[in-house]
């Protein structure tokens, strides 16, 4: 996996635009929940709180994510470790992507994605148009698949597994809201 998202990072690294600078937050009130973890992460004053999935790749994670004082409007991202620390923050890319829990029906939608200057991840923020509805099939379901259209080039894709999800989630949500 990692060959492909270095080619892909580095071929469309020209038509990147600047993105803000990655930081590093510090992490506190981790709690495992089956493939699963929620925690908060925090800097100063700003708090996010992540439900995250480490298990299924080596050098990829799935979190859905909330911020203090915004916790309706969570986000869902994926990261994936590349072999050095990047030069730039830059949206690399915004492709046409598929969702689906299980054998629910897909959910079309667009990915960008995007580099942090300093930091040695490849970021994929999703475009979803029903966030509950998808939250919701993830507390229900067994596994999230996703499908990158890569053009004329097969579709690149991943799946995570979902047990503890549910947990995880609803820890993330309750941690948010109490804040």
């Amino acid at each position: 996996m990692k060959p492909l998202l270095t080619a892909l990072a580095s071929s469309a690294l020209l038509v990147g635009a600047p993105v803000a600078s990655g930081v590093t937050f510090n992490t506190q009130e981790a709690e495992t929940h089956g493939q699963w973890q929620s925690l908060i992460l925090s800097l100063g004053r700003e708090h996010h709180f992540r439900a995250v999935e480490t298990q299924s790749y080596s050098d990829a994670t799935l979190s859905l994510n909330a911020t203090q004082g915004v916790c309706d409007l969570p986000w869902l991202e994926v990261r994936v470790t590349l072999e050095e620390q990047q030069a730039s923050s830059r949206t690399v890319n915004l492709v046409p992507v598929r969702l689906r829990i299980d054998e629910q029906p897909v959910m079309d939608s667009m990915a960008e994605f995007i580099t942090e200057r300093g930091d040695d991840g490849f970021y994929v923020h999703f475009y979803l148009a029903d966030m509950p509805a998808l939250i919701h099939q993830m507390q229900e379901g067994q596994q999230l698949f996703l499908g990158f259209d890569q053009g004329e080039r097969p579709p690149w894709y991943m799946t995570f597994g979902l047990e503890g999800a549910d947990e995880a989630i609803a820890r993330m949500q309750t941690l948010c809201e109490a804040a």
